[in-house]
Parts: C-alpha cells; sequence; structure tokens
C-alpha cells in the first residue's frame, strides 16, 4: 500500500502550464526529494498533495483513501491525521510556548497530549526549551519546533517545502537528518522539495522538468 499516490495530475495558471499527467508514489517509510529552481513548481506541487489547492485534473491518495473529491471539511480533517506538513517559515504560534506549539494538531482534534508533545521535543534536541516562546527559540530550534509539531499526529506522510531555505548549513543539514530519521522511526513517508541539491546530496531525487517528475 502507498503513503502517497498521485495519477494524472495537470494543473495550470493563467498562462502557465506546469504539471502535464504528473504521477507520483510514495511507500510507507520512503524518503525523496523533489528538486528544482526556484519557479519550477515545487511549491504548487506540495501544496497540490496537501489538499490545500484543489485538483484541477487527477487522483490522489492519502494510504488506502482516494480524497480526489472529498468536501472541504472532510478534507480537513484527514489531513489533520495522516499528513505533516514543514513548510519554509515555521508558522508557530507566538502566544504559544514551544510545548503548545507541537500540540496544535490534538488542540485542534481536541485530543491534546502533552507527553507526546514532551516526547516528540526531546527528540528533535529541545526538550529543555519545552517552556519557551517562539520569539526566545534560534531560526534552527523554531524550525525543529515545528518538525515536532507536523509528527505530531503520526502522520503517514510528511510533506516539506524548502524547510531548511531559511537556515544556515548547519541548521539545515540537522534538521534534514531529523526530518529522514523520525519519518523512519514512525514509518512516515518523507517528500522535501527544495532548489538546494547539496542538501539532499545521496537521497532519491525527482526532478521537476517539462511539467513532469523526472
Amino acid at each position: 500500500m502507498w503513503a502517497l499516490k498521485a495519477a494524472g495530475l495537470s494543473f495550470s495558471y493563467p498562462g502557465l502550464r506546469l504539471f502535464d499527467d504528473l504521477e507520483l508514489q510514495l511507500q510507507p517509510g520512503e524518503t525523496r526529494a523533489v528538486l528544482g529552481p526556484s519557479g519550477s513548481g515545487k511549491t504548487t506541487l506540495v501544496h497540490l498533495l496537501a489538499g490545500i489547492l484543489p485538483l484541477q485534473q487527477g487522483r490522489l491518495w492519502w494510504g488506502e483513501v482516494e480524497v480526489s473529491n472529498l468536501g472541504e471539511e472532510e478534507l480537513a480533517r484527514l489531513r489533520r491525521e495522516r499528513v505533516g506538513l514543514v513548510f519554509q517559515h515555521h508558522y508557530l504560534l507566538d502566544e504559544l510556548n514551544a510545548e503548545e506549539n507541537v500540540m496544535v494538531p490534538g488542540l485542534i482534534a481536541g485530543r491534546p497530549d502533552r507527553r507526546r508533545a514532551r516526547l516528540l521535543l526531546d527528540q528533535v534536541g529541545l526538550g529543555r526549551q519545552h517552556a519557551l516562546y517562539p520569539a526566545d527559540l534560534s531560526g534552527g530550534e523554531r524550525q525543529r519546533t515545528a518538525l515536532a509539531r507536523a509528527l505530531y499526529p503520526r502522520p503517514r506522510v510528511i510533506l516539506a517545502d524548502e524547510p531548511t531555505g531559511a537556515l544556515d548549513r548547519a541548521n539545515a543539514e540537522r534538521v534534514r537528518d531529523l526530518l529522514a530519521a523520525l519519518a523512519r522511526e514512525n514509518g512516515a513517508a518523507v517528500l522535501l522539495a527544495t532548489h538546494d541539491e547539496a542538501l539532499v546530496s545521496g537521497w532519491p531525487a525527482w526532478r521537476l522538468r517539462d511539467g513532469k517528475l523526472v
């Protein structure tokens, strides 16, 4: 069973056709990069796979569930349960501390689990910073908190769009390694979109070219 599958994805903006009959499949525990320069469609692809952008053409599965034609409310519920999202900006809530930010998916679902949030912060090396607020964390620490939040609901797939783009090399590599290691431990597939080929050197990778993944 695939963790993530897309078939026949085509997508256009006015005057620009980004994808043409694009196919993609990821197995549980698989880690893969999508490479391409700015403007190649990486962010649009992540948003389509996350159900943030509506499909224009094609079909999408999260695990065994086809989500292509789900209503907005059901799609949002399933996304909270099955898909972890990490972006270049951390999108932490300033009024919540690190532990509370990690628990946000649980708070939304009405099932907060402080013990799990603390465990994930320990795993990303921030156990001692659990009570700090985003303003008191470094850029790398904020992004690791965002990674812990993405892992909180035990997602089957993690979609990461330039998650290290705002970090220095040392922090970027640390976040990359944590993302891969923790996803493997949790049995989640990872798709990391980046323009930084050196960052994912040695990873299996697709390259966006002429509307296809090559």
